[in-house]
């Protein structure tokens, strides 16, 4: 999805609120059921509605719900009011501010929190609290204030906020060009046979569940994405990780984890809200349920965060402790290891 485009091909201004690009593998398929596989939240009645309002476009021409879309066509549906989630409403919500200059700030997100308005959540969001805090934030390429980057609603911990137009194009060349550091400490299922490692593999959109992002080994799909990670701590059948990105794709850690056989835990998104490792009698269940309690949702926080000021061009470098619902799940994790084994429960 893209931030809003006038378009003056008629007298009413059109604003697009989705934009697809079908894939080189795209068989054809009518309009409306390609995009019903791609937005949420509506349904095939509403998008053949917006087509015969003439909002539907394949390559910048209105269609009709039968056209069949193929390979490489450039889908968007174009609404006469802008996207809800740019009619922006300041809301006095606290900030966790770490850092903070003329220039930009860092703030450590709450698990919970929505960064940006979008798909339902319309309040509530950083992009709210930063309205409300801050005025005149520089906008990024997809209309969003001050956001630089991004992390998942339920994943804790670091973002840096661009307060100025130079700040914002300085650091978003770091991130694109690979040049910021980004740790992440994340709890898994299984036992990492090797104590460090890179997963590399595009990421794109899963074929069958819209909600999921996949690896395409081919590199056929997606977008270039690498992951290192490093062992922390081994519990047998749960192992704490640390993973430094080198890309920053949608859901990065949680697909590339996955991939190699080693989904988050409690990341309900990707299975991993499963017993993955481990038998299912009653005590073992039990215990699980009581880590799922402590922490209700995936086992990722973003714990370092590094780059270059864009005016000293000092290197900048935060952290922000490991929240305590993660705490609490590992140490539960670290006491249970101790007095078993995997070789006894399996």
């Amino acid at each position: 999805m893209t931030g809003p485009i006038l378009e003056n091909e008629s007298e009413d201004e059109l604003y697009e609120h989705h934009r697809f690009e079908a894939g080189k593998g795209q068989a054809p398929l009518r309009v409306d059921k390609f995009l019903m596989n791609l937005i949420e939240n509506t349904t095939r009645n509403k998008i053949q509605q917006a087509a015969e309002l003439g909002n539907i476009y394949v390559n910048d021409i209105p269609v009709k719900s039968n056209y069949k879309v193929k390979a490489n066509d450039i889908v968007s549906m174009r609404l006469e009011h802008p996207p809800y989630e740019y009619l922006l409403t300041p809301e006095n919500i606290p900030l966790d501010i770490v850092y903070e200059d003329d220039q930009l700030l860092v703030v450590n997100k709450p698990a919970g929190m929505v960064v940006h308005p979008g798909h339902g959540n319309y309040s509530g969001t950083l992009v709210n609290a930063l309205a409300y805090h801050f005025e005149n934030l520089p906008m990024n390429s997809s209309e969003r204030p001050g956001l630089v980057h991004r992390i998942d609603k339920d994943t804790s911990g670091l973002l840096v906020i661009a307060k100025t137009e130079q700040a914002m194009a300085y650091l978003t060349k770091q991130f694109a060009e690979k040049t910021s550091e980004r740790e992440y400490v994340a709890l898994v299922w299984g036992n990492i046979e090797e104590e460090e490692g890179t997963i590399e593999g595009h990421i794109g959109r899963h074929p069958k569940d819209r909600m999921q992002n996949t690896v395409y080994v081919d590199g056929s799909e997606g977008k270039h994405a690498v992951t290192h990670y490093k062992v922390l701590e081994r519990f047998g059948y749960v192992t704490l990780v640390s993973c430094q990105l080198e890309t920053g794709r949608t859901h990065q850690i949680r697909v590339h984890m996955k991939h190699i056989g080693h989904t988050l835990f409690n990341d309900a998104r990707y299975g991993g809200d499963l017993i993955l490792k481990g038998t299912t009698f009653t005590k073992y269940k039990q215990f699980i349920e009581n880590c799922f309690k402590v922490l209700p949702r995936q086992a990722l926080h973003a714990k370092t965060l590094g780059f270059e000021h864009p005016v000293t061009k000092e290197f900048l470098r935060f952290e922000a402790p490991i929240p305590q619902d993660m705490t609490e799940c590992i140490e539960k994790w670290r006491v249970y290891s101790k007095s078993h084994t995997v070789e006894e429960e399996d």
